[in-house]
């Protein structure tokens, strides 16, 4: 099946809204010769700092090996997506834009079945794809691959499992919030750079680094995930955002649809999915992938990929 992931037909550029925005996407149709899933289509949300170009491709290319319909978009303020300012990570956009995905295939009568769409979120998107799921009936199951919730991560100062809320880390995010947006009201047509989240540049990440900031420059810093709308710049207002959102407090929402939640056994993040599945209700599954981490199943599909696929032909039948 992964022999396949190099599809022959070309994805159509799509465009739908999402609040305010306009939201730049690409359909992958079946591809030729791949088995009748009778309309059965998947949306795939893209990592944070990320875009629909990476690793949200190389999943949808594989499900239109296997018949499906795949739906990548770039989120709202992000990659050819419409918003300002630029890279701004908004938790409330990033599930609306999910949901007008979903609102977009159920337009395309006669190919896509409205009864049969699924969704898959990468990283960030794990935790946002789980909130939309958890209010919309209309996604018929959920698969995660290596899911994070951003409101914890910002609330914690960090992804590990180690580190608890942190007062200080709250207190450094706000204050960095609060002083882009008084210096964007004093100021109102400049157009200030927004720090980068991450180097991506291995030669500038040392081996005292943080080891997932080491794993995510080995990723976006070189070709396998390097992409130009990929520049990892969060305009600080990001966080006061990100710090009262929580992805996974309503997981049992998700049920009776179908839950798979994919991690690397020595992901930095795989708390995030143990936690998320502990909170859901049958059915659910976590499917640890023995020496991976958080970032190598972006692109090595070799396990994930058929998961995905087996888990979709059968909560999507």
């Amino acid at each position: 099946m992964l022999s396949f992931i190099e599809t022959e037909t070309p994805p159509t550029k799509v465009f739908f809204p999402a609040f305010q925005l306009q939201i730049c996407g690409e359909l992958f149709a079946p591809e030729s010769g791949s088995p009748n899933r009778k309309g059965a289509a998947v949306v795939i949300s893209h990592p944070m700092t990320g875009v629909k170009e990476q690793t949200s491709t190389k999943y949808a290319k594989l499900l239109s090996t296997a018949g499906f319909y795949a739906l990548v978009f770039d989120a709202g303020y992000q990659g050819e997506s419409s918003g300002e300012p630029r890279g701004l990570e908004d938790p409330h956009q990033r599930v609306e834009d999910i949901k007008a995905a979903v609102s977009y295939l159920t337009t395309l009568s006669g190919r896509v079945d409205a009864q049969r769409i699924g969704l898959l979120g990468i990283c960030a998107s794990g935790g946002y794809a789980s909130y939309a799921t958890q209010s919309d009936s209309r996604i018929k199951c959920l698969a995660t691959v290596s899911a994070a919730c951003v409101g914890r991560m910002t609330r914690n100062g960090s992804v590990h499992p180690y580190v608890k809320e942190n007062p200080q880390a709250i207190a450094t995010a706000l204050e960095a919030a609060g002083q882009w947006r008084a210096n964007a009201a004093k100021n109102p047509t400049s157009k200030p750079d927004a720090p980068v989240m991450f180097e991506t540049d291995p030669s500038k990440v040392d081996e005292d680094s943080d080891s997932f900031f080491r794993d995510a420059a080995a990723y976006y810093g070189t070709k396998r995930g390097k992409h130009e709308r990929s520049t990892h710049k969060v305009p600080p207002q990001s966080y006061d955002l990100m710090i009262s959102y929580d992805s996974f407090n309503f997981q049992h929402l998700i049920a009776p649809r179908p839950l798979l939640m994919i991690a690397g056994s020595t992901a930095q993040t795989l708390h995030y999915s143990k936690t998320a599945i502990d909170g859901a209700r049958q059915p659910k599954e976590l499917f640890v992938i023995s020496g991976k981490n958080h970032f190598d199943l972006y692109d090595d599909l070799r396990e994930s990929g058929p998961k995905v696929v087996d888990f979709f032909i059968s909560g999507l039948d």
